[in-house]
This record gives C-alpha cells, structure tokens and sequence, in this order.
C-alpha cells in the first residue's frame, strides 16, 4: 500500500471513529457529500477535478490523495489532472497577487 492510499484509509477509519461520537453529522455530512458529486449538468470526473484543485489550494493533504483517486476512477487523465494543478497554482497565485495588490498597497497608504 502507498502513503497516498494509508492516508486516505487512516481518514476513512477516523471518520468510523468519529460517527461514534457524532452520527448524525457524519451521516448527513455522507448524505450532503454524496448528493454533491452525483453526476448532474457536470458530469462526475469533472466535480472530482475541481475537488482536486480545492483540495490543492486548501493545503489537504487527504482531500488532494481521495480526489485524485477519485477523479482517475471516473475516467480521468494524468493529463487532466495535471492540467487541474496548474489551474489551481493559477489561482492559488492569483489569490496571493490580489491580496497584495488589494490588502497590503491599502495597508501602505
């Protein structure tokens, strides 16, 4: 087994865990999710991919290893999903440049 695939099977089994404590939250947090990435105007490759890029610029390390799993079960490319980085790279980017464009010229002044 691969560090992507025993983190992503550490989460699953702390998430057991939690739905001890919590039922209710994890079975409606699965309910809520699961409604989510059906397949609806986008189709179910495309929401794994944009998972993919949230999970890149929030830092999850977890979110970034399930949805690549993820997006590759639903037919995606290597190719698509390194296009997926980049893209969140641009925004990730772009998020910094705006901010310092924005927030600290103002602080300046």
């Amino acid at each position: 087994m691969t560090l992507m695939n025993d983190k992503v099977h550490a989460y699953k089994d702390q998430i057991g865990a939690l739905s001890d404590v919590l039922p209710d939250v994890v079975k409606s947090y699965h309910e809520f999710t699961g409604e989510c990435f059906q397949p609806g105007v986008l189709d179910a490759k495309t929401k794994q991919l944009i998972a993919l890029g949230i999970g890149l610029f929030a830092n999850n390390e977890v979110c970034t290893f399930y949805h690549v799993q993820e997006a590759r079960s639903k037919g995606a490319t290597d190719q698509e999903i390194m296009e997926t980085v980049a893209v969140a790279g641009a925004v990730g980017g772009g998020h910094a440049l705006s901010q310092g464009a924005m927030r600290v010229q103002k602080a300046l002044q």
